[in-house]
């Protein structure tokens, strides 16, 4: 039996998905409100709870032979809320696997996680890392570039920030700051190896896609691929932070969050090839990809229901 703690998110969905096309047994912990709207037609085991409620906590781990931990506010969460679902989350779902007496613990970082990081979201990461390695289980840490989808939250975002700019697009810095970005269903087909690959036990392992870029040139492919020519400029970061402080105020969910502006504060790269080397399997080209999905894609819509969207509860 396999746990899965955020299976209703970006990569968890698919990810559920997979698992039960595999004939695996999955089992998922959801609050009441995911869990009244699944994803699939054929859903796996639900557990109703949260991984901050002990009592549901241990009903979900029980009988549960590797955990799958996906669960985060990385994309909405304030300081606090990183705190309490990441960094408290983490340490319960420790504690009653331990007591559940579970094989391994199977977690996705970031690329440039670490305790010692000056920037909340990759700290909390790196601190997540650290709760895992010491909980007493196998465990095994995959840090991920950038996933990125047809739904996902950092390209879509900057795709529809191009749409809403009036032919000006505001950068943070100087767009020298390299990123790795990892197509979704490679990450999830990487997490699903992992369950079967004897050396990623105990192991943190970093993985990107086919090719790393600049953000500049990664602003100018999703220009490219959406049609959305724009004058770039760069504003330093410490203003754009400033800028989205104000608007998260004003709306339920900016386009720009603190945690969209960490993963672009540094280099977060893996080394190239490590996804064929670990688990032998080629991973697709960003713009190709894109191309797939993006290409004459409206985005007046998303903008207003992800503008105007409530940011989720997790209790």
């Amino acid at each position: 039996m396999i746990l899965v703690t955020g299976g209703t998110g970006f990569i968890g969905r698919r990810l559920v998905a997979r698992l039960m096309a595999q004939g695996r047994a999955v089992r998922c912990l959801l609050n009441r409100q995911r869990a009244e709207r699944l994803p699939w037609e054929n859903p796996p085991e639900i557990v109703i709870g949260t991984i901050l409620d002990e009592e549901a906590l241990f009903r979900a781990v029980s009988g549960v032979d590797v955990v799958i931990h996906l669960e985060s506010a990385q994309w909405w969460g304030r300081p606090r809320d990183l705190e309490r679902i990441e960094l408290n989350g983490a340490r319960q779902l420790a504690t009653a696997a331990r007591a559940a007496r579970v094989g391994r613990i199977i977690t996705l970082s970031h690329l440039g996680a670490s305790p010692a990081s000056a920037y909340p979201l990759l700290r909390y990461k790196g601190m997540v890392e650290d709760t895992i390695k010491t909980s007493g289980l196998a465990y095994t840490i995959i840090r991920s570039g950038l996933a990125f989808g047809e739904d996902d939250s950092f390209i879509n975002h900057l795709a529809m920030q191009l749409r809403v700019s009036p032919g000006i697009f505001f950068m943070p810095g100087r767009g020298e700051v390299i990123l790795h970005p990892i197509y979704v269903d490679d990450l999830v087909m990487a997490l699903c190896a992992s369950l079967d690959t004897l050396d990623a036990v105990d192991q943190v392992i970093e993985i990107g896609g086919a090719e790393t870029i600049t953000l500049e040139d990664l602003i100018r492919t999703v220009m490219r691929v959406s049609s959305a020519p724009r004058v770039i400029v760069g504003v330093p970061p410490y203003l754009l932070r400033w800028i989205t402080a104000i608007t998260g105020r004003l709306l339920p969910r900016s386009l720009i969050t603190d945690q969209w502006l960490d993963l672009l504060a540094t280099n977060r790269t893996a080394r190239l090839g490590n996804l064929f080397h670990y688990f032998a399997i080629r991973p697709r080209r960003l713009e190709d990809t894109l191309l797939t999905y993006m290409r004459g894609r409206r985005y007046s819509a998303e903008i207003l229901r992800t503008t105007f969207r409530r940011h989720p509860r997790i209790i």
